[in-house]
């Protein structure tokens, strides 16, 4: 099978992914081989393959927004059939058995492991999942429009949880990609007015279009107070400007998986008042479960753009310099 490796982890202008021939994987006891159909690209890629995060598995094979069909299934599966369309996200697999998973925090598990992290991801023809961590699609969901919201929509989903933001409440969302994209709907749905900061003018037209009250520049001042914030641009120096954004007893969420410096906050004006600055990490099944659902009951329409499997150094760094409008995704030859 084809697929897009990264082992020497380097900034995307060295092009990093190599296109590689490798054996089709076969599924273990509890798992099943899946074909990949799509695949959502994701700033955590990013981050993986330019070395932003520790490294896990080397070489690995990147990509956690994967829609596929089941072609095999492994030993001890029962929940899906050949032939199925699945999503596979984040999350991988828990542990199952330490402190935060028997409370039902999965996302927090001592002992996670990650697709396109830990294990390889979806960036290849075929992938192998858990059976038990893996989501069915809602038929009416085209393929390129179910694969972001597999983590941007699941972060999004969970962030909007993260902040506290009430039904009809003030939200601001700061930076504007796949996972804001996603939330927005969410938000506007739920009856919210919703506040967008963001660089770069296509972003800030989406932003429009999916009906933001205001829209601003990354740095610019809402016009009104704010009852939560969602910080989705891994930009630390955004921190102290939200904090002082949101209303007394406000919560900010921070919704990356990385993030540069916070600057340091000044209590009386960026955190008294019973202010709360609040982490995303991972997501838990219920999560992507719950998401999907509101998928088909609003229904959520990601905008998205299409690349080969081939093309994916070059989609990445279009990522990286905020070149794309709503969410990347692979498109995984059918050739194989």
């Amino acid at each position: 099978m084809k697929a897009m490796i990264v082992e020497k982890r380097a900034p995307l202008e060295e092009r990093p992914l190599q296109s590689v021939e490798r054996p089709i994987p076969a599924p273990g006891a509890g798992e099943v081989l899946i074909r990949v159909e799509v695949c959502a690209i994701c700033r955590t890629d990013l981050h993986v393959v330019e070395g932003e995060l520790p490294v896990h598995k080397n070489p690995v094979v990147p990509g956690h927004q994967v829609v596929g069909e089941i072609s095999r299934l492994g030993p001890h599966t029962s929940r899906f059939q050949v032939g199925d369309r699945v999503g596979v996200a984040w999350l991988w697999a828990a542990c199952g058995a330490c402190f935060y998973c028997l409370r039902g925090d999965e996302n927090l598990c001592e002992l996670p492991q990650f697709t396109g992290y830990d294990v390889d991801g979806g960036y290849a023809e075929y992938i192998v999942a858990q059976e038990a961590f893996i989501y069915p699609l809602p038929a009416d969901l085209p393929s390129h429009q179910a694969a972001p919201l597999l983590c941007a929509g699941i972060i999004g989903y969970r962030a909007l949880h993260r902040s506290d933001i009430r039904k009809g409440g003030r939200l601001g969302l700061y930076g504007f990609g796949a996972s804001a994209h996603v939330a927005i709907q969410i938000a506007r749905y739920w009856g919210c007015g919703v506040y967008v900061a963001t660089r770069g003018e296509r972003h800030r037209q989406l932003a429009k279009e999916l009906g933001a009250a205001w829209v601003g520049e990354a740095a610019d001042i809402p016009p009104v107070k704010l009852d939560a914030a969602i910080i989705f641009a891994p930009a630390g120096e955004l921190v102290p400007g939200a904090l002082r954004a949101v209303e007394r007893g406000g919560t900010v969420a921070v919704a990356g998986i990385y993030m540069t410096d916070i600057p340091t906050l000044h209590y009386g004006t960026e955190l008294f008042y019973e202010k709360n600055l609040r982490s995303v990490t991972a997501n838990t099944r219920r999560d992507g479960e719950e998401l999907l659902r509101l998928a088909s009951e609003i229904p959520i329409r990601t905008h998205t753009e299409l690349f080969d499997l081939e093309q994916a150094n070059e989609a990445l760094s279009r990522l990286k310099h905020d070149g794309i409008q709503g969410a990347g995704v692979l498109k995984i030859k059918k050739d194989n």
